[in-house]
C-alpha cells in the first residue's frame, strides 16, 4: 500500500477550531518550585507556552500526512494544581482541513517541555521518575463553522 496525502484542493475554506488538553503529574515539591520560580532551567510555564505555540505551527513538518495550515489564532493555557498541571491548547484557522492535530501536538510538546525543565526535581535516588507521568491527552472540542464565500 502506498502512502499519500489526502487531496484537499477542492474542499471549501471553512472556519475551524480545535481544543485539546492533557496532564502532567508531578511531585508537590516540584509544583511548589514552579510556583516559586525556583527551577534551575528557568520558568517552565512560559517556556512551555512558547514551545506549544511553535509546535502547533510546525505540525505539517513533523506528521507526514498533515497539510500546512494558515493558523489564525492559537493559545496555550495552564491550570496548576498541587500535584499536576493541565495544559490546554486552542487553535483556529479558516481552511480546508481541521486543526485538531495542531491542538494535540501543542499539548504534547508543552507537556514534554515542562517535564524536561523539571526532571532534575522529579528524579529519585536511582534516577527514575516514579511520580512524573503524562496522561489524558485528548481533543476536547472540534468545531467546524460556516463556509467562507470567495
Amino acid at each position: 500500500m502506498m502512502a499519500k496525502m489526502v487531496d484537499i484542493g477542492r474542499k471549501p475554506d471553512v472556519r475551524r477550531r480545535a481544543v485539546a488538553t492533557g496532564l502532567i503529574h508531578l511531585k508537590p515539591a516540584t509544583i511548589r518550585a514552579i510556583r516559586a520560580r525556583h527551577v534551575e532551567k528557568g520558568d517552565p510555564l512560559p517556556t512551555a507556552e512558547i514551545a506549544g505555540l511553535q509546535a502547533m505551527k510546525a505540525v505539517w513538518q513533523v506528521l507526514p500526512h498533515t497539510h500546512p495550515i494558515p493558523i489564525t489564532a492559537a493559545s496555550v493555557t495552564f491550570n496548576v494544581r498541587s500535584d499536576r498541571i493541565a495544559v490546554t491548547t486552542s487553535v483556529e484557522a479558516t481552511y480546508k482541513t481541521g486543526v485538531e492535530m495542531e491542538a494535540l501536538y501543542g499539548v504534547v510538546v508543552a507537556l514534554l517541555t515542562v517535564w524536561d525543565m523539571v526532571k532534575s526535581l522529579e528524579k529519585d535516588r536511582r534516577g527514575q521518575y516514579p511520580q512524573a507521568r503524562i496522561e489524558g491527552i485528548h481533543v476536547v472540542a472540534k468545531i467546524k463553522g460556516r463556509r467562507i464565500k470567495r
